[in-house]
């Protein structure tokens, strides 16, 4: 039988999501629990990999055992065997081609920076000292989706086929006088995409770089053309939809 897990994290003590040689992550965590509690090697696979320090909100997860098992009951004991900053939601049961990462039509990730100082947002919001120009990034986030082509922000040296997206959507909003978050939808992310994309979204909204210098960064599609990368904490995976 195939399993689907959906769960939330916290990232700060993570290095991402996919299994590292010298590093704990989600996706070990997971594993090393499900096993536990099934009694047997349970392979984890996710709807994404997120980067080290990347938060999720709602993050799936298959798994295949033909272990009977209470579902409801196991996530109960999963979660108090989980660390304290994953959190399971439920699991279920799905057809034998559901793929956690493959069947996924969308993913939504949320970029989250506050302009005034506050100790309660500090570790999950990009606190920013200078005034941005936030309907100019809109402008700009409209652009991204006139585009397919997104390898001016995929990290170099990625091992990736394709850096073809499909961003259907793509805008900041505001939450409260001094805070803002960068909401964007596509089938599928490259390594280190959002981050990327909010850091030239940035360098437009300072008055750094204009909208036509903007679009000739995507079509360059070289990511030494592209702003900086924003920094992991205030990034979250918010949704995936299959």
């Amino acid at each position: 039988m195939r399993y689907f897990v959906w769960f939330s994290y916290d990232g700060t003590a993570y290095h991402g999501w996919q299994v590292q040689p010298n590093g704990v992550t989600v996706q070990s965590e997971l594993k090393r629990c499900l096993s536990l509690l099934l009694r047997e090697r349970v392979m984890v696979t996710g709807a994404g990999r997120t980067d080290a320090g990347v938060h999720a909100r709602v993050m799936a997860a298959h798994f295949d055992t033909e272990v009977e098992f209470d579902a409801q009951v196991v996530t109960k004991k999963l979660n108090g065997l989980l660390p304290h900053d994953i959190s399971v939601d439920r699991i279920e049961a799905v057809a034998a081609d559901m793929h956690a990462r493959f069947s996924a039509t969308s993913r939504t990730y949320h970029y989250y920076i506050h302009t005034k100082k506050n100790p309660f947002v500090r570790q999950y919001s990009q606190q920013i000292h200078y005034s941005l120009d936030f309907e100019l990034m809109n402008e700009a986030g409209r652009i991204l989706m006139g585009y397919d082509d997104f390898g001016a922000f995929c990290k170099a040296g990625s091992d990736v086929k394709t850096t073809i997206c499909h961003v259907t959507h793509a805008q900041w909003h505001q939450t409260s006088p001094s805070s803002w978050y960068f909401e964007i939808t596509a089938n599928r992310f490259l390594r280190n995409m959002v981050r990327a994309v909010v850091g030239t979204l940035v360098e437009v909204g300072r008055g750094r770089m204009s909208l036509d210098e903007f679009r000739l960064v995507i079509e360059g599609k070289q990511r030494t053309q592209a702003g900086e990368s924003m920094p992991a904490k205030a990034l979250f995976l918010e949704d995936v939809k299959y």
